[in-house]
């Protein structure tokens, strides 16, 4: 490990050695679907499927291997929405080391049940990273345990940074790589890395437009918290950048980039339809960025999937989102005449386009609608927003009032 505080290749190159064995090398998929959209060959660097199933497990297992038989007696404490919690759970039980992980209050339960299945404890406390790493450093102080940063320490850093290293071995010829970010360990491991082999492929990080604490820090020039966070992307909800993190970023990273919850939606519905494969919406970012930007990056580009954990609660809600904001669920409100069958006369208009019928709702008291008529509100299923605004044409062209 390097003597200064501060990141190199060989840092990550003897990370990659002591993961051997530990973590997996996980699998480079080609993406046609989203190489026909982008104009260029786009790559799918699935860490969704690595051991706990996202990236954390390999800064974990590396600090936490180097920790002295003294620190190792003292046990481990860590912060977590669940994704480094499992990572910190799962390499302290394989070192035989107690572990206790601080999870803000509302972290999905599959995260905390897979966190306490590799053997930790679990302490709930606030409800931000920042308010749970606060009561790990308390823990910590109290209790001699050490502390393991999320993302703000070399070893923790030079872990993540070995998908790096099999991003340039599998794909030699990439020119971007597109990284999702919260804290910046990943994004910041993956850069030094990646600049120290290839300077000129382009390291882009993509943070949720509701918790995206990089723009403003890298304009003001250090770390500033954010005072207010909201995003359906748990895994890279992260208020304020570390300081070594933030270093190496402003150092090595070219772009920062945001998405909406709405791109990470529908980022999220396409990865499971097209690639058939299951991510969180943090886990999803780089592909919405892709997306949403589809001609602003040069090819061959590799997306990180950065997680793969998501409460399948959730993933119906997501799903629900990313149909919606993709014009696959469309709602109406449709005024009909107040007569027998005229019911049955829109709704076989709309059987006419295609559409699937999900719900109605009738409404006959209010003050926009004349006494013969009836407000129906409907829930359609359809193929995508042309479809969308074909359904609406032809309700309007029979001389339905429309409103969507």
């Amino acid at each position: 490990m390097s003597t200064t505080e501060r990141l190199a290749l060989a840092d990550v190159e003897e990370a990659r050695r002591v993961l051997q064995g530990v973590v997996i090398e996980t699998p480079m998929e080609e993406s046609r679907w989203l190489s026909s959209v982008v104009g260029g060959p786009v790559w799918l660097k699935c860490e969704n499927l690595q051991r706990t199933g996202s990236f954390k497990a390999r800064g974990a297992y590396v600090r936490i291997s180097r920790l002295s038989e003294q620190e190792r007696a003292r046990g481990v404490v860590a912060a977590s929405a669940g994704n480094h919690a499992q990572g910190v759970a799962l390499a302290a039980q394989r070192l035989g080391i107690r572990a206790t992980v601080f999870m803000p209050e509302g972290a999905p339960i599959p995260k905390e049940k897979a966190t306490r299945g590799y053997g930790a404890d679990v302490v709930f406390e606030g409800r931000y990273l920042e308010d749970a790493l606060a009561g790990a450093r308390r823990f910590a102080d109290e209790t001699g345990a050490v502390l393991i940063h999320p993302f703000d320490h070399v070893d923790v850093m030079a872990g993540q940074g070995t998908v790096g290293l099999e991003i340039l071995e599998q794909v030699p010829d990439v020119e971007t790589i597109l990284v999702p970010t919260g804290g910046g360990g990943l994004l910041s491991g993956i850069a030094v890395a990646v600049k120290a082999l290839r300077p000129g492929v382009s390291v882009i990080g993509v943070q949720a437009k509701g918790a995206a604490a990089y723009p403003g820090s890298l304009e003001t020039g250090a770390p500033v918290p954010l005072t207010q966070m909201k995003t359906i992307a748990d895994g890279i909800a992260v208020g304020l950048p570390g300081e070594l993190t933030f270093a190496a970023v402003r150092e090595h990273v070219d772009e920062i980039v945001t998405v909406s919850e709405e791109a990470m939606s529908q980022a999220l519905l396409a990865l499971l339809e097209r690639a058939k494969m299951v991510v969180e919406p943090a886990g999803a970012a780089a592909v919405a960025a892709l997306l949403a930007r589809s001609t602003s990056y040069r090819t061959p580009a590799v997306a990180v999937l950065s997680g793969g954990n998501i409460d399948p609660l959730l993933l119906g809600k997501v799903i629900q989102h990313g149909m919606a904001a993709a014009g696959r669920y469309l709602n109406l409100h449709v005024t009909i005449p107040d007569l027998p069958g005229g019911l049955a006369l829109l709704l076989g208009e709309v059987g006419e386009t295609g559409a699937n019928v999900l719900e109605v709702v009738h409404e006959r008291i209010s003050p926009s609608l004349d006494l013969d008529e009836v407000d129906v509100q409907l829930q359609l299923e359809t193929r995508g927003e042309p479809h969308a605004a074909l359904v609406v044409a032809r309700l309007r062209e029979r001389g339905y009032r429309v409103q969507g």
